[in-house]
């Protein structure tokens, strides 16, 4: 359950019979809040709380953390733009938290997989007790594995592949065999460096179609009778994103073109030299 007070402070617990909720406004009882319908407003001492289920994207900014989580603007993202549907076979590597492991676990349904990978122990203990509080129990479509998923990926025929960890690009081999031809996989990484790094080492790699890259900002709006302006704060930069596809065995991808700059002898330009100018994305 998660209460709100008025000034939008979230308190997230979990609901057990004789147990009790303390703040220093009071104690609220568990008990007046079992068996009762969600959207009620209950009273500690003398400020109003407002009692809900949270929805994911609450819970995973307030659950504990070992690591930092994925923001739910990137997990919406990765769920969307990796094409993760019901029944999918996901491989992910860098479970942290588990935040986005939860947002994967609801795409793929009972009926799908989801193969996690984390190198550290204490992390992947985390990240189960959060996923199995907020599932309510071990969720049967998800297996965890403590070790290096370049080592410890043995897994075939893979649907989609998402990684977020430090250097993706050192996977690629393991991916490339894991994931089927059409598969996906999805790299979320931090810095401009490493998006640069996993660019080029997946174009380089041969096995994989141009890759796509992006990021995501989201800015809240005031609104208050005519009062509508942007908020003052925004989440900004969080992470690049992103996505590539596995060609078929044998298949080389195909030579990418682009265009030369303006004024540039084409003749005597080597094709790996030309430079796109940038285009603006209009409508």
């Amino acid at each position: 359950m998660q209460l709100t007070d008025p000034k939008g402070r979230m308190h997230t617990i979990t609901l057990e019979a004789g147990k009790q909720f303390h703040t220093h406004k009071g104690i609220l009882e568990h008990d007046s809040l079992i068996g009762g319908p969600e959207g009620v407003v209950v009273t500690i001492g003398s400020t109003s709380y407002l009692a809900l289920r949270p929805l994911l994207s609450d819970y995973v900014l307030s659950m504990p953390r070992g690591a930092q989580v994925v923001y739910p603007k990137d997990s919406g993202q990765i769920v969307q733009m990796a094409d993760i549907f019901p029944g999918a076979h996901v491989v992910e590597a860098g479970v942290g938290s588990g935040a986005l492991s939860m947002s994967l676990l609801r795409a793929v349904g009972d009926t799908g997989r989801l193969s996690s990978y984390e190198r550290r122990e204490e992390f992947a203990e985390i990240a189960k007790k959060n996923v199995e509080r907020y599932f309510g129990g071990p969720h049967p479509a998800w297996s965890v594995t403590v070790g290096d998923l370049a080592h410890a990926l043995d897994e075939t025929d893979v649907d989609r592949v998402v990684l977020d960890m430090l250097a993706p690009w050192e996977v690629l081999d393991a991916v490339s065999k894991a994931l089927r031809p059409g598969g996906l996989v999805c790299c979320y990484v931090a810095t401009t460096t490493q998006l640069s790094n996993t660019v080029e080492a997946l174009r380089s790699h041969g096995t994989f179609t141009e890759p796509q890259s992006w990021e995501s900002m989201v800015r809240g709006w005031h609104v208050e009778g005519l009062a509508v302006r942007p908020e003052h704060r925004m989440i900004g930069h969080t992470g690049f994103l992103c996505t590539s596809r596995r060609l078929a065995d044998g298949v080389e991808p195909p030579v990418r073109r682009r265009r030369p700059s303006k004024g540039m002898d084409v003749a005597a330009e080597p094709e790996a030299e030309r430079t796109e100018p940038f285009r603006p994305n209009l409508p």
